[in-house]
């Protein structure tokens, strides 16, 4: 691949498995937050699943939307698009009333000195929607930093983990779980808890960081040495099919590739591709921040783009220069400072 469209279009492609359960959902989809990284895409997936399912469903995308250019991206799409500051209580009230939402509102960089937005956006405004849509079924978008640092070798962090968030933003986080799962109990609210670890596309994620690293000669840090990767696609399709999944209490889901992956590994491997030998700084420790998302693979299967592909995908991405957003997602990050 080597345009933004050719990246895009591979990326929305719905699986027959998602056609067939968007005929067994009932009502429109609106994803809130969708201009953030995933949204756009997730949107044109569950717009093309629709298609192809042939039924008479909306697809809505609701965000600030800054960039004009976002708007005409989705319109032209198919996606419906409503300009919304969910934080605004006239636009959250002005949203017409939706069978399906997925929640993507957050925020996460710029927490340190800012600690009091993060809140407002992930504990606040999670109570504010929960009431809006209390006739929905909603799949809220976490994050698997809600749980402890994990033994590298056993893997064993299943949804059965208690969660022990480190830092303010894990912390604001599970309060996101935590004022959803309140408004689900009071008002039998269908959800689910999407705890997903590191989204791949070629323009951000874990594995750019490394290939951009590698092409550079710059030398990686080795102290949050293991990570598990999920091609963009496949958590947003996973996403989408969890509409279906949704329970009151919420269910929770971790989301994200049936590896626990080496970043050694993964540099040496990139390194291969670009014929460059990879720089390390310290050395691994025996923890890192994990998830098992076994029964996500059982409901779903495992993802379509494997780890294999998504390093050749990248190394050529990188080495060609592609296009890259400039959000790190500083997964080195050991004390919860974001």
């Amino acid at each position: 691949m080597k345009t933004i469209a050719e990246l895009e279009d591979f990326m929305t492609v719905p699986s027959d498995e998602l056609v067939q359960d968007i005929l067994q959902l009932d009502g429109d989809i609106m994803i809130l937050g969708v201009s953030g990284k995933m949204g756009p895409t997730l949107a044109k997936m569950a717009k093309r699943a629709v298609e192809l399912a042939g039924v008479p469903k909306r697809v809505i995308g609701v965000a600030r939307f800054s960039d004009q250019s976002l708007v005409d991206e989705l319109e032209g799409a198919g996606v419906e698009t409503i300009k919304a500051d969910l934080l605004k209580e006239e636009d959250l009230k002005s949203l017409p009333p939706v069978k399906n939402i997925i929640y993507m509102a957050g925020t996460k960089f710029g927490t340190v000195g800012n600690e009091h937005y993060t809140w407002a956006m992930n504990a606040y405004l999670p109570g504010r929607v929960a009431e809006k849509f209390k006739d929905s079924r909603i799949v809220a978008f976490s994050t698997g930093n809600v749980y402890p640092f994990t033994d590298v070798v056993s893997n064993n962090c299943t949804e059965d983990v208690k969660p022990n968030p480190v830092g303010e933003y894990a912390q604001s986080c599970l309060g996101r779980e935590r004022i959803f799962t309140y408004f689900s109990q009071k008002n039998g609210t269908p959800m689910v808890m999407f705890r997903l670890n590191y989204a791949i596309d070629l323009r951000y994620g874990v594995l750019l960081e490394i290939a951009k690293q590698v092409h550079q000669g710059l030398p990686i840090d080795l102290t949050m040495g293991n990570a598990n990767v999920i091609w963009q696609g496949d958590a947003n399709e996973y996403a989408i099919r969890s509409l279906l999944h949704a329970s009151s209490p919420p269910k929770l889901l971790n989301v994200t590739g049936p590896e626990v992956l080496s970043i050694r590994w993964l540099a040496h491997e990139f390194g291969k591709r670009m014929k460059k030998e990879p720089l390390f700084v310290n050395t691994e420790s025996p923890t890192a921040l994990l998830n098992n998302a076994s029964h996500a693979h059982k409901l779903f299967g495992y993802p379509r783009v494997t780890v294999e592909q998504m390093v050749d995908l990248i190394a050529d991405w990188v080495v060609g220069d592609g296009h890259t957003i400039n959000k790190p997602t500083h997964f080195q990050e050991r004390e919860g400072a974001f």
